[in-house]
This record gives structure tokens, sequence and C-alpha cells, in this order.
């Protein structure tokens, strides 16, 4: 069941959203998804070829992409409730866009660059175009729990998204900066 779930959020089905929405006993498996999927994206990003410090930068970065996340939710909950009257909860938020962070995966073909460099001119375009693959995938998910038109739908879904970057990199970034590790992140960040 989980495996259709998450190949639904790969091939768009709202229906995938609307059953998890409602499926109270899928929150927990929702929140296994982003950290399992956060970890392995951190570890795809991470530009150092030691080993100790890319494990490193991967715990840090999916502390700050879960938090990231989890703010990122309420913040669209909150707001879709507070400008355009929709009924959700947090709850729904955190299981349809959990699910719909299985794209998020694609990151972890970065790790391929520790084969050659030259991989990471090569895997770029295809990280760029899963993260926008993996954005429309938020739209679809948030339409499904807000319940909004397509317009209010990626307003509310943006701010969410830009809270969430700016959590998840930003603050990952500064940590990992007073570590030492700074540079590997941002790097990383701006490599894929």
């Amino acid at each position: 069941m989980l495996v259709d779930r998450i190949i639904g959020a790969f091939t768009f089905r709202k229906e995938v959203y609307e059953e998890v929405e409602h499926d109270v006993n899928f929150t927990q498996t929702a929140w296994l998804i982003v950290v399992i999927v956060a970890f392995l994206n951190a570890l795809g990003s991470g530009t150092s070829e030691i080993i100790v410090n890319r494990f490193l930068v991967a715990l840090v970065g999916t502390v700050f992409a879960v938090l990231g996340f989890a703010v990122a939710m309420f913040v669209i909950s909150w707001l879709g409730k507070a400008l355009f009257q929709a009924d959700v909860s947090f709850g729904e938020m955190v299981r349809t866009l959990g699910l719909a962070y299985v794209w998020n995966v694609v990151g972890l073909v970065g790790i391929l660059s520790l084969i050659s460099t030259t991989l990471v001119c090569l895997l770029a375009p295809v990280t760029i175009v899963a993260g926008l693959l993996g954005l429309a995938a938020w739209f679809v998910a948030a339409k499904e729990a807000l319940d909004l038109d397509w317009v209010q739908t990626i307003v509310t879904v943006i701010v969410g998204w830009v809270v969430m970057m700016a959590i998840s990199v930003f603050l990952a970034t500064i940590v990992l900066g007073a570590l030492g590790l700074g540079a590997a992140v941002l790097g990383g960040l701006f490599a894929s």
C-alpha cells in the first residue's frame, strides 16, 4: 500500500493525496518519509569526500530539513485558514505534503559526484528538474488538502516553501559554519 502511494506521488495522482489526507494512521508514515528522504537528500548533496564529514553534514541537514518542513506545514495550514478560509489541519498538511516530499529523494544521486566531479555537471539538471517536479507535487497535494483554487493554493504553498528553505538552508549553513562545515554545505547546495 505504501509503495502504491509513493508511486501515486511520483505520478501526481490526486486521489492518493485525498486518501492520505483522511488517513490519520498515515501521519507517522508521512513523518518517516520526510526524515528518511531528507537524510538521503542531504547525504547526496554534501560535497566533502570525507565520509565522516558527509555523514555529519547529512545529519545536521536532516534536522533542519525536518524542522523546516514542520514549520512550513504550520505556515501553509495557517495561511490557508487565515487568508482563504480553508478547512485543513496541520496533520492533513503533514500527510499530503509529506507524501509529496518523496520527490526529494532524487537528491541522493548527488552522491555519484564522489565517483567523478564531472558527474556534478550532468546531475545538476536532473536534480533541478526533480526539484521542480517535487514543487509541482506539493501544489497537487496541497490543493487536495486545502480545497482551494489553484492561485490560492500556489500562493500558500510558495510562502510555506520559502519558509522551509530559509530554515533548512540558512540555519543549517549557520550551524555547520560554526562547525567548520558551512562551505561544504553551500558548495553542495549550489552544485546540485
